[in-house]
């Protein structure tokens, strides 16, 4: 078996979190600088109520003053009918009935920065989400 560890990057790309309002919380800016693919893999813990979507943002500018949606050709999910993402936007969405579950979605676009961001919807007591991304196929080994 080979390993990994020497090919891809670790990053967070969202603290773990409580979300007990309706807001939109940015994760972190992803520089893709030396990578060519990106996996978000998105976890819960409990959501007592509400819908948490995840959308993915990218651009030129380091800190994204640039950021734009990312369009659904370049998001590729892990739905069981349907890659690449799904027709409504490509978003990764969780509701309140995915406790502790996981969902992934991978970036296939070619700009630099890349942040996932949290949007919750008809939440007042929430739930726990965080994600991490793993930037792979780098141009340069080890990683």
């Amino acid at each position: 078996m080979r390993e990994m560890l020497n090919k891809v990057e670790s990053v967070l790309a969202l603290s773990p979190q409580a979300i007990t309002t309706d807001t939109t919380t940015n994760g972190e800016i992803i520089d893709m600088k030396g990578f060519e693919s990106l996996l978000f893999i998105v976890a819960s813990g409990t959501l007592t109520d509400g819908d948490y979507a995840f959308k993915i943002e990218h651009g030129a500018d380091s800190g994204l003053s640039d950021a734009a949606d990312v369009p659904a050709e370049l998001l590729v999910d892990n739905s069981a009918d349907y890659h690449p993402a799904n027709d409504a936007g490509g978003d990764v969405s969780f509701a309140d009935s995915d406790d502790d579950t996981v969902k992934e979605m991978a970036y296939i676009g070619e700009k630099r920065y890349v942040r996932l961001s949290l949007v919750s919807t008809s939440t007042s007591s929430g739930g726990t989400l965080g994600a991490t991304a793993i930037k792979g196929h780098a141009r340069e080994m080890p990683a």
